[in-house]
């Protein structure tokens, strides 16, 4: 292993169950090239924020958790990392010699010449889909999709894993007709093990008013119970895996 690489860090969670299989210890990224409307970490946004680590520095911290995490494993999240490709890449190498599993959740916001080799090494892609449509992915986040497709694509090509997250947002990606285009065209893919789809909700409004940044979603209702349950019935009647 050569010199350790350098990189910007939002946060650490040691005890991740919501992040990858098992408990995970989760490293979060500073820095993201979106903005999407709904984002709870807005925080995380700046590419000058956060604080600078060396991947050595974060490998050996998560050898102190090696106990607890060893069934589990390490995520890398953001922010968006990869954005920071060489670093996470760096990190999961030294993960994967300890004999942890390893993921990376992003939204594959970045051209794969960039994400390739972060890609290449992770044992797992947490893909997080923001819209099929690119009218409607660059209302939501500023920019088209055609990065995360790729992204899709190369892990289709590699054979990643793959695990797709989707946001329903009511009035924007909560769509049933949108839902049912989405889930046809992810049956496509033989490298995607299951779907999340997550209700929109609220928990980040307050750091985009202490941001003082400008929220547009504060009369968006979170989706009901019903309109979630009919839209993993879409996924589910095209023969997808939805996580319940």
């Amino acid at each position: 292993m050569g010199e350790p690489v350098v990189g910007r860090i939002h946060s650490i969670e040691t005890f991740g169950a919501v992040d990858g299989p098992g408990i995970r210890y989760v490293l979060f990224m500073q820095g993201c090239p979106l903005r999407c409307l709904y984002c709870h970490n807005p925080d995380s946004w700046d590419f000058g924020g956060g604080r600078l680590v060396t991947t050595e520095e974060i490998a050996e911290d998560i050898g102190d958790y090696y106990n607890f995490i060893k069934n589990g494993g390490v995520t890398v999240s953001g922010g968006e990392p990869l954005a920071q490709a060489s670093f996470v890449a760096d990190l999961l190498t030294r993960c994967k010699k300890m004999g942890l599993h390893t993921a990376v959740d992003t939204a594959g916001s970045v051209p794969i010449l960039v994400s390739k080799e972060a890609l290449d090494v992770c044992d797992l892609v947490i893909l997080d889909i923001k819209a099929l449509d690119d009218e409607l992915c660059q209302e939501l986040t500023g920019q088209p999709g055609l990065n995360t497709l790729q992204t899709l694509l190369y892990c289709e090509k590699i054979k990643k894993p793959v695990w797709i997250r989707h946001v329903l947002v009511p009035g924007l990606t909560l769509d049933f007709e949108r839902l049912e285009r989405l889930a046809k065209y992810l049956t496509g893919f033989s490298c995607i093990e299951k779907i999340e789809l997550l209700p929109f909700h609220k928990m980040g409004e307050f750091k985009w008013e202490e941001l003082k940044f400008d929220y547009k979603l504060y009369d968006t209702p979170v989706p009901t119970e019903v309109k979630v349950l009919r839209a993993k019935e879409i996924f589910k009647s095209k023969g997808l895996s939805i996580k319940l």
